[in-house]
């Protein structure tokens, strides 16, 4: 019953006192070194990407930062992937520009039934499963009108060379460009 009579009184006396005496008005002083630096707002733009609903292994997401301008690369099988990249990019602090170069990759039954067959075809063998574990694949595979890359990051060569082999290996793939970096993190 104490505390309520503070709290009523306070809010009675705030009004004669003025709004700086109650409450203390903190203005946080800016830092324009660290949250306006290109490295800042490279964390935030990947960070934004990463977290856009529908994103998914059949797609890359992919971007550079110059100053406060952001130009979002890649290829996408949902129109709506690249507007909500384009929508999460823009809110990020700092960022004034957004350049959206994502393509929106043709809609096709014959590339789907590849995505899928890549799909079982890479994360299914055991050496490869590990990349396939939780939200974010570390293999994607783009498939354009028959023909599929790899892009995202593998541990070791012996990998990479593994998810070419697996995806050379389905049926209808006119061709297999692998771009997957070695990282040699394990």
């Amino acid at each position: 019953m104490r505390i309520l009579r503070i709290v009523i009184l306070t809010m009675l006396i705030q009004p004669l006192l003025g709004p700086g005496s109650v409450t203390a008005k903190q203005e946080m002083p800016t830092q324009k070194g660290a949250r306006n630096s290109e490295a800042w707002l490279t964390k935030e733009v990947h960070h934004e990407l990463v977290m856009v609903p529908w994103y998914s292994v059949f797609d890359i997401l992919q971007y550079s930062v110059k100053g406060n301008e952001v130009t979002l690369l890649g290829q996408v099988v949902q129109p709506s992937v690249k507007s909500d990249a384009e929508n999460a990019v823009k809110h990020i602090e700092g960022v004034e520009k957004v350049i959206n170069q994502i393509e929106v990759l043709p809609t096709s039954p014959m590339d789907d039934q590849i995505r899928r067959a890549e799909y079982r075809a890479i994360y299914s063998e055991d050496n490869l499963f590990r990349y396939g574990v939780g939200n974010l694949q570390s293999i994607h595979i783009i498939v354009k009108n028959g023909h599929v890359t790899l892009e995202g990051a593998v541990d070791s060569q012996q990998d990479k060379d593994a998810a070419n082999i697996f995806a050379n290996g389905v049926s209808n793939v006119f061709s297999v460009d692998n771009h997957l970096a070695v990282t040699g993190s394990k």
